[in-house]
């Protein structure tokens, strides 16, 4: 049951990442919260399965600082690679 806590925890933090990265009018609302929760997610479970107790706090810091992490490192990516692909779009129409 507290994985979900730690999923809601990742989802809100997830959404209030996405506010704070730019080029956010360049992808959906809901990439980098969906990465952060899917990320928690497995990590969670995981670190449960390893044998981490749900009183430790680096079962809550690994799954929720870890799927933000990761969610800025592929969010951060895909924004990358959509300027490029505009910006490339952009030339070869002489815009």
């Amino acid at each position: 049951m507290y994985i979900l806590l730690a999923l809601i925890a990742a989802c809100g933090l997830g959404v209030a990442l996405h506010f704070l990265m730019p080029h956010r009018e360049l992808r959906g609302v809901a990439v980098t919260p969906a990465i952060a929760t899917a990320v928690a997610a497995v990590l969670y479970t995981a670190l449960q399965w390893a044998g981490v107790g749900e009183q430790s706090v680096w079962l809550w810091l690994a799954s929720i600082g870890g799927g933000l992490l990761i969610a800025f490192a592929v969010t951060q990516t895909l924004t990358m690679l959509r300027v490029r692909s505009d910006a490339a779009a952009k030339s070869a129409l002489g815009i």
